[in-house]
């Protein structure tokens, strides 16, 4: 464990002397974001449901390990879920979450990038709605924790605003029973503060 601690130490130790010497590494920043989600669910990896529309906001910061390459934490709160619709009606599942991306971001020219790397998040509420000809009060009782890659890409402006896409490919199990994982497409704006 000590080896581990240390090895750790040196990485981040090493990263940033390279920042005070190379004076061509872009600043590290922070900033908010915030836009539009397009949520679905994958079943048994059989397809995919309706998807659920709603959006995500939170704060990121981003910082450079090189003139190309970034780190860049996320706090996001994330509405998800997914709509099921047959000749009695729609159900839809409604979940929201609280998601901590960390993103490992290329810039292959100044202002485009490329991203993917690993999400977790938990959970802060669920609900099921009935809309239709027969209304039930069953409740379904989804995990808490999620997790699963992200992939995505996007432009950022000389100015720091940034347009960006992103696919959240979930790889926890949404319920006990069954396989079901999120899907998620992320169209964000942000802003560096």
């Amino acid at each position: 464990m000590k080896i581990k601690l240390i090895t750790i130490a040196l990485f981040f130790g090493v990263i940033t002397t390279m920042n005070a010497q190379d004076n061509t590494i872009p600043k590290s920043n922070g900033g908010i974001k915030g836009g539009y989600n397009l949520a679905a669910v994958s079943f048994d990896g059989d397809g995919e449901t309706e998807q659920r529309h709603g959006f995500h906001i939170g704060v990121y910061g981003e910082s450079f390990i090189s003139e190309s390459f970034s780190i860049q934490p996320e706090l996001m709160y994330s509405q998800q879920g997914y709509e099921i619709t047959n000749s009695s009606g729609t159900f839809t599942q409604k979940l929201d979450y609280i998601n901590l991306p960390l993103m490992l971001k290329a810039y292959p020219s100044k202002n485009f990038f490329l991203e993917a790397g690993p999400q977790i998040g938990l959970a802060v509420s669920h609900k099921e709605e009935y809309d239709g000809l027969f209304s039930s009060s069953q409740e379904y009782d989804p995990n808490n924790f999620d997790w699963g890659m992200n992939f995505g890409g996007g432009f950022k402006t000389d100015s720091g605003i940034s347009f960006g896409v992103r696919y959240h490919l979930g790889l926890g199990d949404l319920y006990d029973e069954g396989k079901a994982q999120n899907r998620v497409f992320q169209f964000s704006l942000g802003f560096d503060l």
